[in-house]
């Protein structure tokens, strides 16, 4: 938070507003391979109209051939079509039902795995400009709101439409004139909802984008739950989380508003349209031109007729409702990586394991001074080589541009002679195995955390690295050995027991080059000890870049290269430890 207390350092980016045919013609694909279930779904939704709208024929006859003349002969025969209709609408909604369901959650589950497929394709620095919170609220809320549009938007409106249309049609055949007076009150549907949408729209965007904000802040809050608690922060972050959601229940509450004024406005509208046909009526009723069972008929087919009127008129709110998810999820398919593969990239196939910097430059967005300022430097197959410096020297982004997680703003960094941008991102990071200075681990078990380094691994092989790196020192004392369930971040491991299964992990991963970044940062003496022989073994025959700040680190180096604002300052070709 700032300073001054704003709190629009707490809010998402607000996605930029779409017309409908863009919103269409973006997620419309996702949903082109379904087209036939498309088709089938409205035409089972139609048999249910065409079914009630014979048994409303069939209350027209009841009406004037058995309660009229209170005669019981045709009784059975009507009350056995009854039956038969209502086994047929309950077989053609249970298939009906289901098969919007499928439709629906086909769909969601694709455009929802594309998103997190496009996700994982970007560089750091564009998923950085996202915080974590609004990005699963757009992968989860607005994946659904999407859906709504798309999906369920287009099927039931088609099928309302349809509706529209065979009960207009029935009203005609029963009494022309009582159908154009209930059908001219038609176009006052489609104006209010006209009227309310556009406001509805503005709303619901704002409300968006304030549930985005609300996940950011409760995602960011909950995984720093420690610094939260030893700085005595818990009211400030629940003030934070609070603000947004007020913020939010505004935009809900006017969404409430007009959604709450819309309904009675329609119901009056449709309330005057069936007192028009029911006065009219009973006049040409008077005169002998409709018979009872006609006109009870009539009314009951304008009331199935009012329903999809309504629909289709809520629909708009509906859609523009959902339009605001929509612009959120496509605002990130349009995001791209600011590290492409070029077309024609080549495959580097396994490396011998020379790196080289050629006056490498670098800057990070937003940054006020480059992290690399004409950087040069080799590192032959098999040697070891520390970065030293101090804080901020560049030392990370070296080990960053070999990894290509970004890409130089300006020289060359090359692998085996190779500019690492002629060739593919799986090519140029699977020659390459990082432990990072924070230890990176999954939910799940010790097994699954080693094995995460390359998905052709065995079991032989996960247990063979596990014995190498020393796990099963530890893993062998827990209950279900290297198939305990280690937590969320491997809370329940210490430092150390991480630290060795990342060095598993990069065992199996087999890659020639190794890149360790403060390997013994946060570790005591002992811990360190412990971890060294393993991580000795991992250097063997590999070519490793060891960034550090302490001897202990630094002994493990050939050569050590100090960096010092982004720039190469000196080049020792003596081991630090024995200096």
């Amino acid at each position: 938070m700032s300073e001054t207390g704003d709190t629009n350092s707490n809010e998402a980016a607000k996605a930029p507003e779409l017309s409908m045919r863009s919103i269409f013609v973006r997620f419309w694909p996702y949903a082109r391979r379904f087209r036939w279930f498309f088709v089938l779904t409205v035409a089972l939704g139609l048999m249910l109209p065409i079914l009630q709208g014979v048994a409303i024929w069939m209350f027209k006859v009841l009406v004037d051939q058995v309660l009229v003349p209170r005669d019981l002969g045709a009784f059975w025969g009507i009350a056995g079509i009854y039956l038969g209709i209502t086994a047929a609408v309950g077989v053609f909604a249970f298939f009906g039902s289901y098969l919007s369901r499928w439709l629906t959650e086909n769909f969601v589950l694709d455009l929802r795995t594309d998103l997190f497929r496009h996700l994982h394709t970007l560089s750091l620095d564009v998923l950085g400009r996202s915080r974590l919170g609004d990005l699963l609220s757009r992968l989860t809320e607005d994946v659904t709101a999407v859906q709504q549009l798309v999906v369920s938007g287009v099927t039931r409106s088609v099928g309302n439409i349809l509706r529209v249309v065979l009960f207009a049609g029935a009203l005609f055949v029963l009494r022309w004139e009582l159908a154009l007076v209930a059908l001219g009150i038609a176009p006052l549907f489609w104006l209010a909802a006209r009227a309310f949408s556009i406001r509805l729209k503005t709303a619901s965007r704002e409300a968006r984008h304030r549930s985005g904000a609300m996940s950011a802040i409760a995602e960011e809050s909950l995984a720093n739950a420690p610094l939260v608690q030893t700085y005595q922060q818990q009211d400030a972050e629940v003030q934070r989380f609070h603000t947004q959601g007020q913020a939010k229940l505004r935009a809900r509450l006017a969404a409430g508003r007009l959604g709450a004024s819309f309904g009675p406005l329609v119901d009056a509208l449709e309330l005057i349209g069936v007192l028009a046909v029911v006065g009219l009526g009973t006049w040409q009723m008077s005169a002998g031109r409709l018979s009872l069972g006609g006109l009870l008929a009539f009314i009951a087919y304008l009331s199935q007729l009012y329903q999809p009127i309504r629909s289709l008129s809520r629909m708009s709110n509906t859609i523009y409702t959902a339009a605001a998810g929509a612009e959120r999820i496509s605002e990130l398919l349009s995001s791209s990586t600011s590290v492409p593969e070029l077309p024609g990239a080549r495959q580097l196939g396994r490396a011998r394991g020379a790196v080289e910097f050629d006056r490498v430059h670098f800057g990070y967005p937003q940054a006020p001074e480059k992290a690399l300022d004409d950087v040069s430097f080799t590192v032959q197959p098999g040697e070891v080589l520390a970065l030293a410096g101090p804080s901020g020297a560049g030392k990370t982004t070296v080990a960053k541009l070999i990894a290509r997680l970004y890409d130089t703003s300006g020289g060359t960094v090359s692998i085996d002679g190779h500019d690492v941008r002629d060739l593919t991102l799986d090519s140029v990071r699977s020659n390459v195995a990082v432990l990072l200075q924070e230890t990176l681990v999954f939910h799940g078990s010790i097994y699954d955390n080693i094995a995460y380094g390359r998905h052709d691994v065995t079991g032989d092989e996960v247990r063979h690295a596990a014995r190498m790196a020393d796990v099963v020192e530890f893993a062998d004392r827990l209950p279900e050995g290297l198939a305990t369930v280690i937590g969320e971040r491997g809370s329940s491991l210490s430092g150390g027991q991480r630290q060795r299964i990342a060095i598993a992990r990069a065992l199996i991963r087999n890659a020639p080059i190794l890149i360790l970044d403060e390997p013994s940062a946060g570790l005591d003496h002992d811990t360190w000890d412990r971890v060294l022989t393993p991580l000795r073994h991992l250097m063997e025959g590999r070519t490793t870049i060891v960034i550090a700040h302490d001897k202990s680190s630094l002994a493990l180096a050939d050569r050590v290269l100090m960096l010092e604002h982004g720039r190469v300052r000196t080049l020792s070709e003596d081991r630090i430890g024995s200096a």
